[in-house]
């Protein structure tokens, strides 16, 4: 091409061969764009799939990419999630105890028990079952052991002091004057 250049330098002094120097540089480049036209259409496949799959391997290695970030955020989300939660969580458990607290306070005031005090009570009644079981059962093995040997009976007397006989007499004479007389008012009234 150097040396084309320079004959066309050497042409440009000379007013005859321009146009023949200009004509043999255009259809040189024609010549030249023609071939690479031709070289293209020859390679074009080959460069066609080489760029395929040049462009195969970029589409993967974005696609990682992509990925990993997808996945570093989302953990990093999950984590954030995570720890909103768990101070949420706190939260509720601090207002849930502190209402607990009040509620407890509130029933103590009136009076009420609570389930610790109901707790308390159930443990001291079964203690105290457990020890009247066993006093029973000392008890009846201490009876059985001390009782006596049984002895015939003797009827059994029945006595009035003397003094309930005396106050019983008048007593009965009165009730007994009541009636006769009583049945001579109805005889007289009859008749």
């Amino acid at each position: 091409m150097v040396k084309k250049l320079q004959k066309t330098s050497a042409a440009k002094k000379s007013p005859v061969q321009l146009p023949g120097a200009v004509k043999d540089s255009a259809q040189q480049i024609w010549l030249a764009g023609l071939a690479a036209f031709t070289k293209a259409q020859n390679e074009g496949g080959k460069v066609f799939e080489t760029l395929a799959k040049e462009g195969l391997s970029i589409q993967r290695k974005t696609q990682a990419a992509a990925e990993e970030k997808i996945t570093e955020a989302t953990s990093k989300m999950a984590n954030m999630a995570t720890g909103i939660t768990s101070k949420a969580t706190g939260q509720w458990d601090k207002l849930e105890n502190i209402f607990e607290e009040r509620v407890a306070k509130a029933l103590n005031k009136l009076g009420v028990p609570s389930s610790k005090d109901v707790d308390a009570l159930i443990a001291r009644i079964d203690e105290l079952n457990k020890n009247v079981q066993q006093l029973s059962a000392k008890a009846a093995v201490s009876a059985k052991a001390s009782a006596p040997k049984p002895v015939a009976a003797k009827p059994v007397r029945k006595s009035v002091p003397k003094a309930v006989k005396s106050a019983a007499k008048p007593a009965a004479k009165r009730a007994a004057t009541r009636k006769s007389a009583t049945a001579d008012k109805t005889d007289a009234a009859e008749a």
